[in-house]
């Protein structure tokens, strides 16, 4: 893209604030941690801001949705606190292009099942696991410089069956310890979005300051962006006989 790729950096900020030990290791919060990263692998590619659960309308206006082109989304403790019109207006928005980005715990984020329209649910253990992320497929672009496997010394576990339309593409699976293994990187097209589940990264462990962590995140942003004229919903028109080009509007059965 000729002009930086707007990106907002979305934290639940829950953890952060009720846990000394996940204050203590990510003192800028975990969302302030993610973008960190995404401005450290992208430099000035990017613009990044940050919003969380306890901005006004939690930090994701229509105008903020309107000036972001990716939108990385972290929750965990208080998935039923964010608001539904917040969520319609998020959904709207990927419809339309903007890309999305779900990291761990945000695969049962109000926002991440309504793309799915599955339960999202899964095996996990919290048990300070190692985790190996392998690369199946390394043509593609979020793959691009992360190692294979790529080691996290300590993670909590997630493990199949993860109840998830299937992905698009699959870039990661990652395996634990337990023998369990999981679809860890996987992509989606919605209406004129995309989307990328991304599993690393529980706030009880340091894994938003592990580089190869940051360097698949900041690898997504810029896989996720949509370029189109404008941002448009996918919409329903009426066409002439050889009109081609100028859909007439309609206004739905009687």
């Amino acid at each position: 893209m000729s002009t930086p790729i707007r990106v907002t950096v979305w934290g639940e900020n829950v953890h952060e604030q009720h846990e000394p030990e996940v204050a203590a290791r990510y003192p800028d919060g975990m969302h302030g941690a993610i973008a960190q990263g995404v401005t450290q692998h992208l430099g000035d590619r990017v613009t990044v801001r940050t919003a969380t659960l306890q901005d006004p309308e939690h930090g994701l206006t229509e105008e903020v949705l309107r000036e972001t082109d990716v939108l990385t989304w972290w929750g965990h403790a208080a998935h039923a606190d964010v608001a539904d019109d917040v969520v319609d207006r998020v959904h709207r928005h990927v419809l339309a292009g903007m890309g999305l980005i779900v990291l761990h715990s945000g695969h049962w984020s109000k926002i991440f099942t309504k793309l799915m329209g599955t339960s999202c649910t899964l095996r996990w253990r919290s048990a300070h696991d190692r985790e190996l992320v392998w690369t199946v497929d390394p043509t593609h672009p979020i793959a691009r410089g992360v190692p294979h496997p790529m080691i996290i010394e300590e993670d909590e576990m997630y493990g199949e069956f993860f109840d998830i339309p299937a992905p698009d593409e699959l870039v990661f699976i990652s395996s634990f310890s337990g023998g369990e293994v999981f679809r860890s990187g996987c992509t989606f097209k919605r209406g004129h979005g995309k989307v990328f589940y991304f599993r690393p990264g529980d706030q009880d462990y340091p894994t938003y300051h592990h580089d190869g962590v940051r360097k698949v995140i900041a690898n997504a942003v810029e896989w996720a962006v949509t370029v189109r004229p404008e941002r448009a919903e996918p919409t329903l028109l009426r066409y002439e006989t050889e009109d081609f080009y100028h859909g007439h509007g309609y206004g739905g059965p009687l």
